[in-house]
């Protein structure tokens, strides 16, 4: 038997690959503009934490609900759909910054649309990539993906920082929605075969049964989204509120647009070093890195010189990758993909859930306690979550194997016990 072609020869990929890289482009821009639109009107840190938690909450409760959509339809058509209301909300955020009319109440609103669109594109989005390659080569897709949407957000981030700073948040914006556009056509040109569903149509909540029961069967996975539960809203709460309020207040937005691209930029180089690394638990050398990523709160609280800051963004994103390749390639080995969307969005649930909380609360915790503090406080969250996750046995014990590779040996076991009793 051959070897199976690169991920590059499937059209499918080629395509999908299009699509998630001109969507974070545009993307990487967003949270940047919008965390300086908000700042540049009201100069408030709970005001910013409003905004961006209407997006987390409105996404945390149509996630589920996007899992089974994503099963039941095409995939694709499901990514565009998605795209299209994106590009409405963000092209209506644009020009309302760029014309001065815009207001906290509108910022929530188009937040929350935005937030309900992306909870149907994000467990359509991870679930399609099997269906365009075969399983022999789902680590290299998944690696170049990443590295994909990662020189994107380099980009996107480093442009935008740039932009912002010249011409303000609303051109911003509206480069991210332009994106959407794009990105929806090159979904639609994704072409994969359908996926034939025997019998009537279940319901909904038949569905999101079937899925919660793929999700709580194996217990490594949700004891790393229960620790991403906490690992997520200590980062979002510490870095991404926390964040450009004390760039505002010391080393400038400029230079927090680089940080934030020095962080993907350690993310592309873990891409490469991923496919160069082979390891049998691969999900557990990913787990092991999760804890570095409290580098860069704490270095914003002890020693926050832009070159440090940069370096420490670097290595943080080194260690993001080597735990989100394994994470997306061992669901994709070990879920079937029938059933995956819907195990994505628990997965997407429960390291979600916790993020719109943190939003809210880092303002005023940060009001009563000061900045310092609060930083310190979402460091000792994650620390401990990273812990938690890494003394589970089952996150030890999981291998790379598909469930089918993994499974082979005790049906054919099966199969001589049954000629020999025949």
């Amino acid at each position: 038997m051959g070897e199976s072609p690169a991920p590059m020869a499937h059209p499918a990929f080629r395509w999908l690959l299009a699509a998630r890289v001109t969507t974070v482009a545009g993307n990487a821009m967003a949270p940047i503009a919008l965390a300086f639109a908000v700042l540049d009107l009201t100069s408030s840190v709970t005001s910013l934490g409003v905004v961006v938690a209407a997006r987390s909450l409105t996404n945390v409760v149509f996630l589920l609900w996007g899992g089974v959509v994503a099963d039941r339809l095409p995939r694709q058509f499901v990514l565009a759909g998605s795209c299209a209301v994106s590009f409405a909300s963000q092209a209506a955020i644009a020009v309302l910054v760029l014309t001065g009319t815009a207001s906290v109440t509108w910022f929530v609103v188009l937040a929350a649309v935005n937030g309900m669109s992306s909870a149907f594109s994000l467990p359509a989005s991870s679930s399609l990539v099997p269906q365009t390659v075969p399983a022999e080569v789902r680590l290299r897709a998944n690696a170049l993906l990443r590295l994909g949407v990662h020189s994107a957000t380099i980009g996107g981030a480093s442009l935008g920082g740039l932009l912002i700073a010249f011409t303000g948040p609303g051109w911003g914006l509206a480069v991210d929605a332009l994106s959407f556009a794009l990105a929806g056509v090159f979904f639609a040109l994704v072409r994969v075969p359908a996926t034939v569903r025997a019998g009537r149509e279940p319901s909904v909540l038949s569905e999101l049964k079937v899925g919660w029961t793929e999700f709580v069967s194996r217990q490594w996975v949700w004891v790393v989204v229960l620790a991403f539960t906490f690992v997520n809203a200590a980062l979002v709460g510490g870095v991404m509120v926390l964040g450009p309020v004390l760039a505002d207040s010391t080393f400038g937005r400029g230079t927090w647009g680089l940080v934030l691209a020095a962080q993907t930029a350690g993310m592309v180089a873990g891409a490469f070093l991923v496919m160069r690394i082979e390891v049998r638990r691969r999900l557990l050398l990913g787990v092991s890195c999760v804890p570095v990523m409290a580098g860069l709160p704490l270095v914003m609280v002890l020693h926050p010189e832009p070159w440090l800051l940069v370096v420490t963004s670097f290595v943080c994103g080194l260690g993001i990758e080597q735990f989100g390749v394994a994470w997306e390639t061992t669901l994709q080995h070990h879920v079937p993909q029938d059933r995956l969307a819907r195990v994505y969005s628990y997965d997407m649930l429960g390291s979600f859930v916790a993020i719109p909380l943190a939003q809210l609360a880092i303002g005023p915790v940060s009001h009563a306690f000061g900045t310092t503090a609060a930083l310190l406080g979402c460091v000792a969250v994650h620390l401990v979550a990273c812990a938690g996750m890494l003394a589970s046995r089952s996150v030890w014990t999981v291998v790379n194997e598909p469930v089918a590779q993994a499974d082979r040996p005790a049906v054919q076991r099966g199969r001589r016990r049954a000629r020999a009793r025949s």
